[in-house]
């Protein structure tokens, strides 16, 4: 029985957004625009055709679609069951698809016709799924919105659950091993829906444009714009070019990216773009280069905030406002958003005096309740009442955290420990150079050795020595490369995240150990 004083529960927050702007415009697809009060009506049908699937408490979804209406819509029916959701990312592998599916074990897997191959494929592999239902018409499967459309839309209601009920188990990228599945209740989505709507500078009436996946990290934004009676204009996939003509014909004024998106953005844009709607660009995943945020300003305006986050946190931690990005705060990661406390820890879980470095540890409602089935990760994690983010940081007088990089990345050369995020920092600072990753390698004299992987601007030119002598000049001898490989592009994650993992992989491979 509910009291006065419980906590808002996702799934309220969910009929509040669609059942109070009725007759505003909700999804804009291509050519298909769609109301509120249709998407209401078709969630209030999928939350039918699904409960007679089986879809409720303790039970899950997964789903392997591009974005469309339905695949958020399918997405709020689950919450609304009290069920669990689960995304494949569209860049992942028949086998990741199967191996999820066995983690995570739903009794459905929901996919879009133009993956129908690949869905099947995961579906003959995956033990748990009894049911394979798609967003449409195709080869095999049952057409789910076939079978929405034959059911009578029900009342929108809260579903059962209370605020510790499993919503979203989100995989993270999987860049240190198999991806782990991060548990989100209903009370830590609702705590990063308003926390956005209270430090992401959300305009007052959004127009969200989602070129990223919103079956992952590129749905953060959309329950904030519903909230706020704003609409969300959906990209199939992420083209720069398409991206900057959405903005003008649909007056853009909301979006998220990730730093390789604006890269793309600005290697695009040729000046003939009406990009004067835009109010807010909160872009995160990954840290950006220094050196590029005025190129990306002068492209967009004024317009960027930028969200340093991660999976265990729900999208939410820290922001760095849009007055905020002066050149001394390009490096920083920003201070807690509002309803996060952020603290930096020592090894012994005490806090580091000012300017020194600690792992950033967050208390909050958003933090995950633990990593699916792995019970050991999660004590880790969440040891002595902290979520620790891996991140190491420094925070100056103002309280603005500056991160110099994961521990796991960190390079001991020499007895030394070297960020490699500092050197990434100072080596970006070169005008020719448009984006670095500094990774050690094996080495007989330092036991590992700072390697800079080096992409050079289009048109620009630059010598090994010149890259060297940068890191040298602005962070001294110990830190400066003692090698640079110049190479067409730095692999990334299925998240737009360096993969260091891979990278390494290059240098390291034959090793017996992979530090020295």
């Amino acid at each position: 029985m509910k009291t006065p004083h419980d906590s808002v529960i996702y799934s309220e927050l969910l009929v509040e957004a669609l059942t109070r702007y009725r007759e505003r415009e909700a999804f804009v697809a291509g050519d298909r625009r769609m109301s509120y009060a249709d998407a209401a009506n078709l969630v209030g049908r999928l939350h039918s055709a699904l409960r007679e699937r089986g879809v409720g408490p303790d039970a899950g979804v997964v789903m392997l679609s591009p974005n469309a209406p339905e695949a958020w819509l399918v997405q709020a029916a689950t919450y609304l069951l009290g069920a669990r959701f689960s995304g494949i990312h569209l860049l992942s592998s028949r086998d990741d698809g199967v191996w999820l599916c066995d983690d995570v074990e739903p009794s459905v897997l929901v996919v879009h016709p133009t993956l129908i191959e690949r869905g099947a494929a995961i579906h003959a592999g995956a033990a748990s799924v009894q049911h394979l239902l798609t967003l449409g018409p195709a080869e095999t499967g049952e057409d789910l919105l076939k079978l929405a459309a034959q059911v009578p839309a029900g009342q929108l209601l809260p579903g059962p659950a209370d605020p510790d009920t499993v919503a979203w188990v989100q995989y993270t990228g999987g860049t240190t091993g198999k991806p782990k599945g991060v548990v989100m209740t209903h009370r830590s989505m609702a705590q990063q829906a308003m926390s956005w709507l209270s430090s992401y500078s959300v305009p007052e009436r959004p127009r969200y444009l989602a070129a990223s996946p919103i079956t992952h990290a590129g749905v953060l934004p959309v329950l904030p714009t519903l909230l706020h009676g704003g609409t969300v204009v959906l990209h199939s996939s992420f083209n720069p070019l398409a991206w900057l003509e959405t903005v003008e014909h649909e007056r853009i004024n909301f979006a998220f990216a990730v730093p390789t998106m604006l890269y793309a953005l600005c290697d695009a844009a040729d000046g003939s773009h009406d990009l004067s709607s835009l109010e807010t660009v909160v872009y995160g995943a990954s840290p950006m280069n220094p050196s590029r945020i005025d190129d990306v300003r002068a492209i967009l305006g004024d317009v960027l905030v930028q969200a340093y986050a991660s999976t265990e946190t729900c999208g939410i931690t820290m922001f760095l406002r849009k007055d905020e990005h002066i050149p001394e705060l390009y490096t920083s990661c920003g201070r807690p958003a509002v309803g996060i406390t952020a603290e930096l820890l020592d090894t012994k879980g005490m806090p580091v005096p000012e300017g020194e470095i600690g792992e950033i540890c967050v208390r909050s409602p958003a933090v995950m309740q633990g990593y699916w089935k792995r019970p050991e990760l999660t004590a880790q994690a969440l040891a002595d009442g902290w979520l620790h983010t891996g991140d190491l940081a420094r925070r100056d007088e103002r309280g603005f955290f500056h991160i110099v990089d994961r521990i796991n990345d960190m390079i001991i050369s020499g007895g030394y420990n070297i960020y490699p995020k500092e050197v990434e920092d100072a080596i970006s600072s070169h005008p020719a150079v448009a984006s670095v990753a500094v990774i050690g390698v094996p080495d007989e004299k330092w036991g590992e050795a700072v390697k800079a992987c080096v992409v050079l601007r289009q048109g620009f030119s630059a010598t090994a020595e010149e890259i060297i002598e940068v890191a040298r000049q602005m962070k001294g001898k110990h830190y400066a490369p003692k090698s640079v490989d110049f190479i067409d592009e730095i692999p990334v994650t299925a998240v737009g995240k360096f993969d260091k993992k891979s990278l390494r992989q290059r240098y390291w491979s034959g090793q017996t150990r992979q530090v020295h």
